[in-house]
């Protein structure tokens, strides 16, 4: 079981890699401003502010996660392959953000589950499996970046849809959801720990909405070359990988609610190293590497908070809630409001709006430390 979920993981961020990493500069090779690329790119998250909870809802009633994701993969490979012969992007990205909006937390909420239903292992234990992702990762954005040093950037596409129909077949081999219809009816109860929770992702989210939207541009235009834009791509996530293979000591030793804190604390940081020092190369590696934090070491935290705070009724309801909230409505917020402040004042002003709302985050996250989490 846990080689398919590896498979899947690695799989699905290989084809995320691409789009995060390199899709800003496929849209820029297509014309649109800095504002049409930042709303472009907030389609999938405006579609995973309701989209995914609707589908958790679905899943905890019918057990169809397995068959939710999949179809989810099918429309994505179909849509990246259409992009390249439609003239409105912004359709093809809205549409299919809608459709596939559940994917990740539905096999998230598939992942922890089954860790948490057998004997001897430990939430602690999903950071091995998840690592493969973040594998597939690195690999396919630093081979993306030696590919667009001697390709056309207008090849993307063709790229991306080999990716995403190899994990339409690691879907297919998923282990089946569990069902719960007679906790379908049961209202979620919104307790103090959950509203931190979910504010606190949603902050993490606006944090990270220049990075997405802006980096690989950003230092572009600084003066990098495509190959060194990946390999900086790249350190991020060896730094997450680190991370994810040793969450189960880290998870013993710090509360969750302490690696919350502490990564959103990192995130300030790191974006403000980005935004005003990006001419300096060691101080962007060093920026890279808080990656392991800002994204590794807090979503790990988050995911298994949501498994913590939600009753058992409600698990994809509460992975799914939480994708909408922070990866629906707050990556959607960071991108615009990076893309608003890009316009503004440049790449300082956008990394800047990124470290205020980490540091916001921060002050939220501290409420969980009288939660027991």
């Amino acid at each position: 079981m846990e080689f398919r979920l590896a498979a899947f993981y690695f799989l699905f961020f290989a084809h995320a890699a691409l789009y995060v990493a390199y899709f800003p500069l496929y849209l820029a090779s297509r014309q649109l401003s800095a504002v049409e690329i930042a709303w472009v790119l907030a389609l999938p998250a405006i579609g995973r502010i309701f989209a995914p909870t609707a589908w958790g809802w679905l899943a905890d009633r019918t057990g169809a996660h397995r068959a939710i994701v999949a179809m989810s993969c099918a429309v994505t490979a179909a849509a990246f392959a259409l992009l390249p012969f439609v003239d409105h992007i912004a359709w093809v990205i809205g549409v299919v953000s809608v459709l596939n909006a559940a994917a990740l937390p539905l096999v998230e909420a598939i992942t922890v589950g089954s860790l948490a239903s057998r004997p001897g292992r430990q939430l602690g234990h999903y950071g091995p499996i998840r690592v493969w992702g973040s594998v597939g990762f690195m690999i396919l954005v630093l081979a993306g970046g030696a590919w667009l040093d001697r390709m056309p950037i207008a090849t993307l596409p063709a790229v991306m849809v080999p990716f995403m129909l190899a994990t339409l077949a690691a879907a297919l081999a998923l282990p089946p959801g569990r069902v719960h219809p007679a906790g379908q009816h049961v209202p979620l109860r919104f307790t103090p720990e959950i509203v931190a929770l979910l504010a606190a992702g949603f902050c993490n989210s606006v944090a990270h909405g220049a990075l997405y939207a802006f980096l690989s541009l950003h230092l572009e235009r600084v003066g990098y070359s495509g190959t060194t834009i990946g390999v900086l791509w790249t350190l991020g996530v060896a730094a997450e990988i680190l991370v994810f293979l040793y969450l189960p000591q880290l998870f013993r030793r710090f509360a969750l609610s302490t690696l919350l804190v502490a990564s959103l604390g990192c995130g300030v940081v790191r974006f403000l190293a980005i935004g005003w020092f990006s001419d300096q190369l060691g101080i962007v590696l060093l920026a890279q590497l808080l990656h392991a934090a800002t994204f590794g070491a807090f979503h790990a935290a988050a995911v298994a908070a949501v498994h913590r705070v939600f009753p058992e009724h409600a698990q994809a309801r509460g992975q799914t809630l939480f994708s909408s909230v922070s990866y629906g409505a707050g990556a959607a917020a960071g991108l615009l409001i990076a893309g608003w402040a890009w316009e503004a004042g440049g790449a300082a002003m956008a990394f800047s709006a990124s470290a205020a709302a980490a540091l916001a985050g921060a002050f939220i996250a501290r409420r969980l430390r009288h939660a027991n989490l």
